[in-house]
């Protein structure tokens, strides 16, 4: 089985926390909790999601038995957990990952842009989405799914507007397009780099599990 640089047997303890965390059971990928753990352990949400599939089915006696342990027992699993993060600092990027160098990757997706607090590139990701549902006309704030959208991500409804406006200057279809004069112009641009020349069924399957990171 593939497995991740920076996962260690101690990383199950958390994992299984978050996998009893009622309702108990495997949590979406890109569920609030699944990407605040991946974010503090370094470990991408992806890699987690099938490490719980293989907590929900034990697939060694070593599982099994730790599924025994704590099955019924929430204290003692948090109990356990709290006592592992007070040795080895797990999650706080203190003495734990002290001599090992983290190359960070989808946690900057997880962080706001520069200069823009409110503003994550997971959220970006979405708008790029819904960019390619709608026509040039349409990306204006009366439009139902752009206040649909920066509902559910608690943005202002112009940071949607103006995510589409650099996604146009960015879009070789639409021609020579005056650029956007926007803080977001440089995150867009990134983000248009990443996802505007793949397949739309891929974008859209992605910003369909990133809705439950804002659920």
């Amino acid at each position: 089985m593939t497995t991740h640089p920076l996962w260690t047997d101690e990383y199950w303890l958390p994992l299984l926390k978050l996998y009893m965390r009622q309702p108990q059971g495997v949590k979406p990928m890109f569920s609030r909790g699944m990407v605040e753990l991946a974010m503090g352990l370094h470990v991408p949400p992806r890699f987690l999601y099938g490490q719980m599939f293989r907590l929900h089915r034990p697939d060694t006696p070593w599982l099994k038995r730790l599924r025994e342990r704590y099955d019924g027992n929430p204290k003692r699993l948090s109990r356990d957990v709290r006592r592992l993060r007070d040795m080895s600092g797990l999650g706080s990027g203190g003495s734990f990952y002290d001599g090992v160098e983290v190359c960070e990757t989808f946690e900057k997706d997880f962080r706001p842009v520069d200069g823009l607090p409110c503003v994550k590139p997971v959220m970006l990701i979405m708008t790029l989405d819904l960019y390619f549902r709608l026509t040039p006309s349409t990306m204006v704030a009366a439009t139902p799914e752009v206040a649909e959208l920066a509902r559910l991500m608690r943005l202002k409804t112009a940071v949607v507007v103006d995510a589409l406006a650099a996604f146009r200057s960015c879009d070789p279809y639409l021609g020579r397009q005056r650029k956007a004069e926007t803080p977001l112009a440089r995150a867009c641009h990134d983000v248009w780099q990443r996802y505007g020349n793949g397949e739309p069924q891929d974008l859209a399957a992605l910003a369909a599990q990133l809705k439950e990171y804002f659920r």
